[in-house]
């Protein structure tokens, strides 16, 4: 299984059904889910799902979707060296420091994000769901003609 870190924008894509990034979010849930994936998200991103999904589509759907990652994914534990980490790089934002630090600290092998932008100086390496679903897919059948 490939250790993965999912940002939260892939996390609401696939729980929201936003498009046009649903379909690669759904995909790479799935992959999670039979094993060809271990998916991760951060203690610190639940918040987030909350209100987002909260605001696009109310509580119910809110609580549905903070379960649905606390029952099916990995969550990482956000402690106080990974806060310091992130606090002491002054590029980017705060929250994607902490999403470089926890990915750091859980060893996984990718940041799934599709603002790969905020990851420029990631020591883990970055890729969008597009990539990861090219790398997910099987090759085609070679022909014999």
């Amino acid at each position: 299984m490939i250790p993965v870190l999912l940002d939260t924008n892939v996390i609401l894509d696939a729980l929201l059904d936003r498009e046009p990034w649903a379909a690669d979010a759904k995909k790479i849930w799935a992959a999670h889910l039979e094993g060809q994936l271990a998916a991760h998200v951060t203690a610190t991103s639940l918040t987030d799902v909350f209100y987002v999904s909260y605001r696009i589509a109310g509580r119910s759907r809110a609580w549905q979707a903070v379960r649905a990652c606390l029952d099916q994914l990995y969550v990482i534990p956000v402690g106080l060296s990974e806060l310091l980490a992130a606090a002491s790089w002054e590029n980017g934002d705060f929250e994607d420091n902490l999403q470089m630090a926890l990915a750091s600290s859980a060893q996984v092998n990718a940041i799934v994000t599709r603002d790969t932008a905020g990851f420029s100086t990631s020591a883990v390496r970055v890729q969008t769901p597009a990539q990861l679903v090219a790398r997910l897919s099987p090759t085609a059948p070679e022909t014999t003609e």
